[in-house]
């Protein structure tokens, strides 16, 4: 009997190759989105159930809530929740249309008087929430929330009058850093990746590359991570890595680290995944389903990264 009308099964990576074992770990403790997500980037997945499951996140609002972020649990939309959903968006290629309008209204409705966006909306006073995203009444406009959600914007060539000032206060805070820690990095080489006005992204990468090398904001050498200081507030072995400001070869970023130092950070990345196929999450553990929840992700970024680099998964 004829089979040529069934679904057609998804490519099987090597046994005990780092994407098979991966593979296995996802399907035993992701969300249906992470699910979907690595479906569509490892197994050949569609991007329609990636947009179904996110839409189980996105609130009335036009932003995104219930703990699309891990470390911010309840219902009410937040600026850090609408970036993840931003990333997703980008990752299968449907970031545009009506959907990022209504993301943009609401954007617009929990800006700041700076016209950006704060990293925690007093919106989530009363849901829990990890210790390092306190809630309070009137918080300031964060490069760390505005940053990517900007960049993304950019990259997906959105336009909305949300990001004139919100540009314009991405290029101010970037520009005026003179002390900063990684997350905050990371954030303006999202916002940097993706800047119109490309010779001053390139001038301020330069300038902020110097300032992460000079701060030891990145660990060089991973096998001697006791010379490298954590950031105030982090969790005790929340060192970043070359690989992790740089997440492909043509980010701005790539070009603050050598060859060498890049190689051993991705040997590093390469040799943190576990027995148990995921990789680990550096930041603080303040409860175990932000933890649990978080994981996927990371290893999902972890793949990509890799793979990016030319690097073997399988």
């Amino acid at each position: 009997m004829s089979d040529s009308g069934a679904t057609p099964r998804p490519p099987v990576p090597p046994a005990h190759s780092p994407l098979f074992r991966a593979e296995q770990f996802v399907w035993l403790t992701a969300r249906v989105l992470e699910q979907r997500l690595f479906a569509f980037h490892f197994l050949n997945g569609a991007a329609d159930p990636v947009e179904a499951a996110l839409d189980a996140y996105r609130n009335d609002d036009g932003g995104y809530g219930h703990a699309l972020e891990p470390d911010l649990r309840g219902p009410v939309s937040q600026p850090l929740h609408t970036a993840r959903a931003l990333h997703v968006l980008d990752a299968v290629g449907r970031c545009g249309g009506q959907r990022v309008e209504r993301l943009c209204r609401y954007l617009t409705s929990v800006s700041t008087m700076d016209g950006a966006l704060p990293a925690v909306d007093p919106a989530q006073r009363g849901y829990p929430a990890a210790p390092f995203a306190p809630v309070v009444d009137d918080p300031p406009s964060e490069l760390l929330a505005t940053g990517p959600v900007v960049g993304l914007l950019h990259r997906n060539e959105v336009w909305h009058a949300w990001l004139f000032r919100a540009t314009d206060f991405c290029w101010e805070a970037l520009e005026s850093l003179e002390k900063s820690h990684p997350y905050e990095v990371h954030a303006a080489v999202a916002f940097l990746d993706s800047a119109p006005d490309r010779p001053r992204a390139q001038a301020a990468a330069d300038r902020l590359g110097r300032l992460v090398r000079e701060q030891r904001l990145a660990a060089l050498e991973p096998d001697r991570l006791d010379a490298y200081p954590v950031a105030t507030g982090y969790a005790p072995d929340e060192h970043h890595f070359p690989h992790d400001f740089a997440r492909t070869p043509g980010s701005l970023a790539r070009a603050w680290f050598t060859d060498e130092e890049m190689s051993r950070s991705l040997d590093f990345l390469a040799a943190e995944q576990r027995e148990d196929g995921g990789w680990p999450v550096r930041r603080h553990q303040w409860a175990p389903a932000p933890a649990l929840e978080a994981r996927p992700a990371v290893t999902i970024e972890a793949l990509r990264t890799l793979r990016a680099y030319g690097r073997y998964v399988g």
